[in-house]
């Protein structure tokens, strides 16, 4: 009886809540090792970690930018497409779809299981069968409540974002006490320059700057924030700042009971952390941890199924995906349509592969979405932004994601050159049914095998129009 919409039901302690919830999951959990591997010494990956820090300030910054002059959800997404066009957001589309999201929530989920099992077998590994059924569980209840309730969600992710904080004081506060008392001898010669490959750089910013992810969450769901002018600068800069202070005390204490060996050394870096510091909380932190990557998971489902939503009303993605669950106002088609992919990759993946695998696209895109702004100033200087951020922020933010993303080819060739494939590979997709004027047969023809997902619905509405053709022509005679 009333209108079908998505409602305006996140509010500032929310977004605050969906930012944390995002930034703090797996990657402070298992990206020190990535960092420290890549980056070759214990003083070079403190900086890595702050420089990824500033890194996404900068990157925050344009994005709440972005979110005051773009009044639409979608993200990444939606600003590619208002202020570059619709190819490359569709490009953008169809490698979030098919690399970049399902082999972000894959490494998230296994981080999830690893974490969960970790209690119950330790000292020795967890079987990679069990870590994987148990990753799959955890991911199957998040698509579960975000197709139930918007609402349970976002309480949800507030609930988790207060576990997360507390998962990383549980870590903060033992290594500060050490370091207070005079434990440094792990940070002698922390810059070993003899150490550092500078080819492998770029594969520590990305292992860095996927802990920090998360910080454009916001921007996914512009539409359902309550006055989004004032509460996305608010929330994306009191996050980001929270998140930068928390990772690199995190990451001092992890070197001062672990050093630089055993992080290396270590599959889940906080459960040696607590082994070697606090051995009554063995089977405590490594669930804090799984809640963590629970919440991640939570707040990735409710973004993304956003960006489908969008790009279905936009005319890029199937109108199915546009639909909106009457009584539950979820969108439960974009919601679902996730899971096989991940699903998939959850099955045969790794962590550290998927890591490289999936970052060449994403930053890739992100550097297009602020190089957008550069072009949406430019365009419309007439045009009043409530938040306006000084010009070199953007520009400096998009030269080091597209120079990062060029370096990369040298240091992960392989999996960079899958994720290229993959986001070349929607050239010709584009061509022949977004931009290309199929005749009307052929479109009707696709259109009908996206819009019912089984064979019987098809062949039911072609049953529905060839009777509804008989009837004109009886009426006719």
């Amino acid at each position: 009886e009333e209108a079908i919409f998505l409602r305006k039901k996140i509010t500032l302690l929310r977004a605050f809540s969906l930012l944390i919830g995002s930034m703090v999951g797996s990657g402070i959990f298992i990206s020190p090792k990535g960092v420290l591997k890549n980056s070759g010494s214990v003083g070079f990956s403190l900086l890595v970690w702050f420089s990824c820090g500033l890194l996404s300030m900068f990157g925050a910054l344009c994005y709440a930018e972005l979110g005051t002059r773009i009044t639409k959800s979608g993200g990444h997404y939606i600003y590619i497409l208002e202020t570059l066009g619709p190819l490359p957001s569709f490009l953008f589309l169809w490698a979030e779809f098919f690399a970049i999201r399902p082999a972000n929530s894959a490494v998230i989920s296994l981080a999830f299981g690893r974490y969960m099992l970790e209690p119950f077998f330790s000292p020795c590994a967890a079987p990679v069968p069990a870590v994987k059924l148990v990753s799959l569980l955890g991911y199957y209840m998040v698509l579960t409540l975000n197709s139930w309730s918007v609402t349970w969600s976002a309480r949800l992710q507030t609930a988790l974002s207060i576990v997360k904080l507390l998962a990383l004081a549980l870590i903060i506060v033992p290594g500060m006490m050490l370091l207070a008392q005079g434990h440094t001898e792990n940070f002698q010669d922390a810059f070993d320059r003899q150490s550092l490959v500078l080819d492998k750089l770029p594969l520590a910013f990305y292992a860095g700057m996927f802990a920090y992810s998360g910080w454009f969450q916001t921007s996914f769901v512009r539409e359902e924030l309550v006055k989004p002018e004032r509460n996305i600068p608010l929330a994306v800069i009191v996050s980001v700042i929270t998140v930068i202070v928390g990772y690199m005390l995190t990451n001092i204490s992890y070197y001062t009971v672990l050093g630089k060996e055993d992080v290396l050394a270590s599959p889940a870096v906080a459960v040696s952390f607590v082994q070697r510091a606090f051995k009554s909380l063995i089977s405590v932190v490594p669930v804090l941890v799984a809640l963590s990557c629970f919440g991640t998971m939570n707040g990735g489902i409710f973004t993304f199924s956003r960006t489908l939503f969008v790009a279905s009303r936009e005319g890029q993605w199937p109108p199915l995906f546009s639909m909106i669950h009457i009584r539950r106002h979820t969108p439960l088609p974009a919601v679902m349509l996730m899971f096989p992919l991940v699903t998939a990759m959850v099955c045969i993946g790794d962590i550290y592969h998927l890591l490289n695998f999936f970052s060449f696209s994403r930053w890739l895109f992100i550097g297009l979405a602020t190089l957008g702004l550069i072009v949406h100033r430019h365009r419309h200087p007439e045009l009043h932004s409530p938040f306006k951020v000084p010009l070199f922020v953007p520009v400096s933010f998009t030269i080091i994601c597209l120079f990062t993303v060029a370096m990369s080819f040298y240091s992960d060739p392989v999996n960079i050159s899958i994720g290229c494939t993959i986001v070349l590979s929607g050239f010709p997709v584009y061509y022949l049914i977004i931009h290309r004027q199929m005749s009307d047969r052929c479109r009707n023809l696709f259109s009908s095998f996206l819009f019912f997902p089984t064979l019987s619905d098809y062949l039911t509405h072609k049953l529905q129009l060839l009777l509804e053709v008989v009837q004109q022509e009886i009426k006719t005679y």
